[in-house]
């Protein structure tokens, strides 16, 4: 029998802890000395594994309880609240949400994994915000094309330092992978044509276990793996979903510029393409054959060259 599975559900202000699904349910500030407190009574329950749900008021907590050595597992929200559906607990509120948390790890038994460092922890925050930008900027041209002209004015004004915005994010995301160990990924990666700085800082500040994971194991948490979609005698088609969506629509641009320019890729895609399949499916079959790529090279430390090992 293995140790308490605790379960946390983190807000802005308050922690609600459950120690197991039937086991001590309280709640603590989200407070530095609070979680202190926390992480050394959960040293001494002997907690099989620390349960979080991804969000956005957590970084401290899983920082504190990654220093004092816990088995800190990040969960997908989503899949708790399927998990609460499936048992029948359709009420939902903070110390029911960590009672099921608990739960859901008593019948999971989710893996636990390297956590992102403090190094990659600050170069994904830079990363992420670089994509916010993008996103704004998009909408804001998008606003331009259609309003009209009293707001052109403030929109361009807008748009303009947005502009500003993104080019100080790609000098400070030079910056941090430069001043820090995954210069030598940053080297690796972008030495794929096709694969320039946007896609290498995206892997490597959202998918640190690049070079970590077997095939299967990457491609699903890109969310390029196809799921089959069968029941009985029909067979449906063959679908991608789920993964780390933002890294998947920069990987997605990359290989459009990779299928006209890497000499493994571009043959792949003719092939796929000249077979009869439709230009969108030969484009994600390519996404996950360059995936799978890099993931070779980064587990064998491999620099690209023209004759690079299959992935």
């Amino acid at each position: 029998m293995g140790g308490v599975n605790v379960a946390i559900e983190v807000g802005k202000h308050k922690l609600d802890v459950a120690l197991g699904s039937d086991g001590e349910l309280f709640s603590e500030p989200n407070q530095p000395r609070a979680i202190t407190r926390l992480a050394k009574r959960f040293a001494q329950v002997g907690c099989e594994r620390v349960l979080i749900e991804g969000g956005s008021y957590q970084n401290v907590l899983v920082g504190a309880l990654r220093a004092a050595g816990l088995p800190v597992v990040i969960i997908n929200p989503r899949r708790v609240r399927e998990f609460a559906k499936s048992i029948g607990q359709l009420a939902k509120t903070d110390h029911i949400d960590a009672r099921v948390l608990a739960r859901y790890g008593e019948r999971i038994q989710p893996p636990v994994r390297e956590l992102p460092d403090e190094q990659n922890q600050a170069l994904r925050g830079l990363w992420v915000r670089r994509e916010q930008l993008i996103e704004m900027l998009v909408m804001e041209e998008n606003r331009l094309e259609h309003a009209p002209k009293a707001l052109h004015r403030s929109l361009r004004a807008h748009i303009d330092y947005l502009r500003k915005q993104i080019k100080q994010s790609d000098s400070d995301l030079d910056r941090a992978v430069r001043d820090s160990a995954l210069w030598d990924k940053y080297e690796l990666l972008s030495s794929v044509p096709g694969v320039g700085r946007v896609l290498s800082v995206a892997l490597l500040s959202d998918l640190p276990e690049l070079g970590r994971l077997n095939r299967s194991e990457i491609a699903a948490l890109a969310g390029v793996a196809p799921f089959n979609c069968d029941s009985g005698t029909l067979r449906g088609q063959r679908k991608i979903q789920g993964g780390r969506k933002r890294l998947r629509r920069v990987l997605y641009s990359a290989t459009v510029a990779s299928v006209r320019c890497n000499p493994v890729l571009r043959p792949f895609y003719q092939r796929l393409r000249a077979a009869g399949k439709p230009a969108k499916v030969a484009l994600v079959a390519a996404m996950h054959k360059l995936l799978l790529i890099l993931n070779a090279m980064l587990k064998t430390k491999t620099v690209w060259r023209p004759s690079c090992p299959n992935a």
